[in-house]
């Protein structure tokens, strides 16, 4: 039954690949418009264990966007719901629902526990925080953020690219309102973010190290830049 549910990928994977993705544990911070399709292919492709993060709760104005929520689910957790939505996908897989800030005292142990850490917030302050945490504990920090037609993705890792805070010249925790977004804007950079994952955690492929990934569904129109910060980036 097991073989049968990821046959499609064993064949790019293979088997020892498919051991990788049972045996990691993957933290995802966010589970709104990027959040939800992570969840999902991360879900559908054999994750072991998944680390869900989010502190909000879900309103009708979500629904354009996070597919993995539905009516039956307004004025719930996000965590909870959609640790439920992961356990009716697929079984196998270990979840756990944290419904807390990334700001938290206890998410930093979360942080130490993943193999890859996910970014899939809507503001800045708490970018930050995931950002400092895996540059503390030189995790993979997989970025993505939206904001109307467009979207962004990197992968940070300490030692081979600098941190997210230098490479994209953030100056401060900075938290607005939630962007403006078309609806499958988040779908498309949550897929990516999903594949930098697999990726990462098979070695197979090559992760978004160094580059910034620019999407502009407007134009249909991905551009591939080369970035680099500081070479003595001392940010953390």
């Amino acid at each position: 039954m097991t073989e049968e549910r990821y046959l499609r990928q064993l064949r790019l994977i293979g088997r020892r690949g498919q051991e990788k993705l049972r045996e990691a544990t993957v933290l995802v911070a966010g589970l709104g418009g990027l959040g939800s399709p992570v969840v999902l292919y991360l879900s559908a492709a054999g994750i072991g264990r998944l680390l869900l993060v989010d502190d909000g709760r879900l309103e009708l104005s979500n629904l354009n966007r996070q597919i993995l929520y539905s009516v039956n689910d307004l004025g719930k957790s996000k965590a909870l719901v959609a640790a439920e939505k992961v356990r009716s996908l697929n079984p196998s897989v270990s979840v756990e629902p944290y419904v807390m800030k990334v700001q938290n005292e206890k998410f930093e142990e979360l942080v130490r526990q993943a193999d890859v850490i996910v970014d899939c917030l809507d503001n800045w302050a708490g970018r930050l925080t995931l950002d400092r945490l895996a540059w503390i504990y030189s995790k993979p920090l997989v970025h993505g953020g939206i904001a109307e037609f467009y979207g962004q993705a990197t992968t940070i890792l300490r030692g081979i690219t600098n941190c997210l805070k230098c490479i994209l010249s953030v100056t401060s925790g900075y938290v607005g309102e939630p962007p403006q977004v078309l609806g499958p804007t988040p779908g498309v950079i949550g897929a990516i973010q999903a594949a930098e994952v697999i990726k990462l955690v098979t070695g197979i492929g090559e992760p978004l190290f160094n580059k910034l990934l620019i999407m502009d569904l407007k134009r249909g129109e991905f551009t591939m830049l080369e970035v680099r910060g500081d070479p003595e980036c001392e940010c953390w």
